[in-house]
């Protein structure tokens, strides 16, 4: 499908990309516990550190869905799959794998599974 200077490219890229992503969990940025005491601190400030909690759980959601995401690309990668959409098998554009290295579906089947129709 793409020339082996090409993948090594995107392979770096999914490398740099994955170790981004386990740096941020790591770093011990995540939900804190909310504190409840009403004497403590106000309502709005309770409604602002759940909504920050929230907030954190998603992005940590987000990331680790990321990480799947990237390590399924790195296994397609060694199977000499890579740049095949997961779906039909057709080539994946090149400016949707620079975009995302790790994206696994051609545009024709990308518009299917949003329209519901895979």
């Amino acid at each position: 499908m793409y020339d082996e200077a090409v993948l090594a490219m995107f392979k770096q890229r999914l490398l740099e990309m994955r170790g981004d992503l386990l740096s941020l969990d790591d770093s011990g940025v995540g939900p804190a516990a909310v504190e409840l005491d009403q004497s403590r601190i106000g309502r709005l400030s309770r409604m602002d550190a759940l909504q920050d909690q929230a907030m954190s759980v998603e992005a940590r959601r987000r990331r680790r869905a990321s990480l799947r995401g990237i390590d399924e690309a790195l296994q397609r990668m060694g199977k000499g799959e890579y740049g095949s959409c997961v779906h039909c098998g057709e080539p994946v554009a090149y400016g949707r794998l620079e975009l995302d290295p790790a994206i696994e579906s051609c545009v024709h089947c990308a518009a299917e599974m949003e329209q519901g129709s895979r």
